[in-house]
């Protein structure tokens, strides 16, 4: 019976023999990985569906950006090429689990519905029986999961996330299966609520519950403050987003006068321009 302990080294080896693991009906894997992108792809050309409310998915979001999304606020319109990394992302999350089960390992409770204070989600599944969440990542944000340093930043509470879905079916124990979509590499992070001397502790040191009646209550009340002051962008005198505020979708909501200008780094977004970037701006139908 293989553990996740080795789930990161068997991927790699089936990749580079080609010899799946005893046992392993590489028929079946096939079948059910074309099912999946069938799935997915349809899924992605329907029309998507109102989700005006709570989702354990989205409980380690700033509460503004929640507070907007429970409320219908308009967001930033969803681009094509969005839209087509998210697929990417699904795609790749399925291809994920055939090579989890070609390797030898086990795949259980895929996107089984769980509930906390009743607030739904639904968790990715259980490799080797551990609760995981697959995550799809751009080179330098797998490297939160490959050097264990997602509690000193997750601006995207996948934390949370997973904690909340833990709670829901009793676990202590849970982790990430990440891949590098840029490279090809592979991590596994796992963190366990018992080890309070663990780096991440003070991140997953709170009650899930208490966390969801709070939102719930902020949800039904006044527009919270903003989520992140603006910071400085060098010694320009120039101000810009934090980066908790770049990657949401009512950044232009909350900063109205915001300014777009595209540099090698991506783009960056300008709340205080006093000195014009050497740089093209980016207007804001483009």
């Amino acid at each position: 019976m293989k553990t996740v302990d080795t789930l990161v080294k068997d991927i790699y080896q089936l990749m580079e023999t080609k010899e799946v693991a005893r046992g392993v009906d590489l028929d079946d894997i096939c079948k059910r990985f074309g099912k999946a992108m069938e799935d997915i792809l349809k899924g992605e050309l329907q029309p998507r569906k109102d989700n005006r409310r709570l989702r354990l998915s989205a409980i380690g979001k700033p509460d503004r950006q929640i507070y907007n999304k429970y409320h219908g606020v308009p967001a930033e319109p969803i681009r094509g090429a969005t839209f087509i990394k998210f697929l990417y992302g699904h795609l790749t999350e399925a291809m994920m689990v055939a090579l989890v089960e070609a390797s030898g390992h086990t795949c259980t409770d895929m996107q089984k519905e769980v509930e906390v204070a009743g607030v739904k989600g639904h968790i990715d599944g259980r490799i080797d029986g551990v609760l995981m969440d697959i995550k799809s990542a751009s080179s330098f944000g797998f490297k939160k999961f490959a050097r264990n340093t997602l509690h000193e930043d997750d601006p995207f509470g996948y934390i949370a996330q997973l904690k909340a879905y833990a709670h829901a079916e009793g676990d202590t124990k849970y982790g990430w299966l990440a891949f590098d979509k840029q490279n090809g590499t592979l991590a596994w992070l796992q963190y366990d609520q018992e080890n309070t001397t663990a780096p991440y502790y003070d991140a997953i040191d709170w009650d899930v519950e208490e966390h969801i009646e709070r939102l719930k209550k902020m949800v039904s009340g006044e527009l919270p403050s903003q989520c992140f002051s603006d910071v400085p962008d060098g010694k320009s005198g120039n101000r810009k987003l934090a980066m908790g505020c770049s990657y949401c979708d009512f950044k232009h909501t909350c900063f109205p006068e915001l300014r777009t200008f595209h540099y090698a780094s991506g783009p960056r977004y300008l709340t205080v321009v006093a000195k014009d970037p050497r740089a093209m701006e980016i207007p804001d139908d483009f």
